[in-house]
């Protein structure tokens, strides 16, 4: 997540078009995809010495992913805003206050082990594993819940899972709709959850980035990497998010595990070699 990847304290860096568009693509895809975007940010830093990005340009980033999950999910969006007292809004809000609470005690007391690559390595076992396991018993077409079906209980479970997503390796988005479907959720409302989720989640961590970064004053030469990157970002989360909802929707969840544990065994032999 953006959200703990602000805090390694790798210190803000210029941001040149290419390396926008690059961040951007990354983000972008990691940031929607359930294969960890913290996890890949780190390695970018550490393995590949691409060093952490101005946060106006994260800010940027982070909009642009924001845009394309609105964009993907606006019939959920507008339901919501003619309609907001209602048993949806109650499960989004009820998702997110386990990790909001961890998100911002985070914020102050930032646990450096967490940025290690062994730690990032082993993120990316327990993502994998979780991933395989929610495929595992979502295979069935029998007493699937929808939003009627679903308790406050269900997305209290899931805001408490996605607190993992916070060790870098895992992913929010992969937790989230492994702990849907779990919970007995349907395939492809678990994963509309999951993203719906991730509304509040990025504008609540964008707010508090935005505040800090108007404090101690805004970077304009950054402006224009900014818009590049989340223009780059919306585009590939737009993509991403199709093809992450429809692989979702036909049980094939694993494939993502195969990813994640493949990625591990790069990072472990990264971390031992070196």
């Amino acid at each position: 997540m953006f959200f703990y990847f602000n805090g390694l304290g790798a210190g803000d860096k210029l941001v040149s078009i290419w390396q926008a568009l690059i961040l951007g693509a990354i983000q972008g895809l990691t940031e929607i995809l359930p294969i960890s975007s913290s996890g890949h940010s780190i390695l970018l830093r550490d393995v590949l010495g691409m060093p952490q990005p101005a946060a106006e340009v994260e800010i940027f980033i982070r909009l642009g992913v924001l845009i394309a999950v609105i964009a993907v999910f606006s019939q959920d969006i507008k339901y919501i805003i003619k309609k907001p007292l209602n048993k949806l809004t109650y499960l989004i809000i009820i998702g997110c206050i386990p990790f909001a609470l961890v998100g911002i005690i985070l914020q102050f007391y930032y646990i450096k082990a967490f940025s290690s690559l062994f730690t990032v390595g082993v993120g990316f076992l327990i993502s994998g594993a979780v991933l395989k396991i929610a495929e595992y018993f979502s295979d069935r077409d029998f007493g699937l819940k929808y939003i009627g079906e679903t308790s406050y209980r269900d997305a209290l479970s899931i805001g408490i899972l996605q607190i993992l997503s916070f060790i870098p390796g895992t992913s929010r988005s992969g937790l989230a709709i492994a702990g849907g479907l779990l919970a007995g959720m349907e395939k492809e409302y678990a994963a509309r959850y999951s993203f719906l989720l991730s509304v509040p989640i990025i504008l609540g961590a964008g707010v508090m980035e935005t505040v800090s970064v108007v404090n101690r004053g805004i970077n304009q030469a950054m402006i224009v990497p900014g818009l590049i990157g989340a223009a780059t970002a919306a585009v590939f989360s737009f993509l991403a998010l199709k093809i992450v909802v429809a692989l979702i929707s036909q049980g094939k969840i694993s494939v993502f595990s195969y990813y994640s544990w493949a990625m591990a065994l790069v990072v472990m032999a990264v971390y031992f070699y070196n």
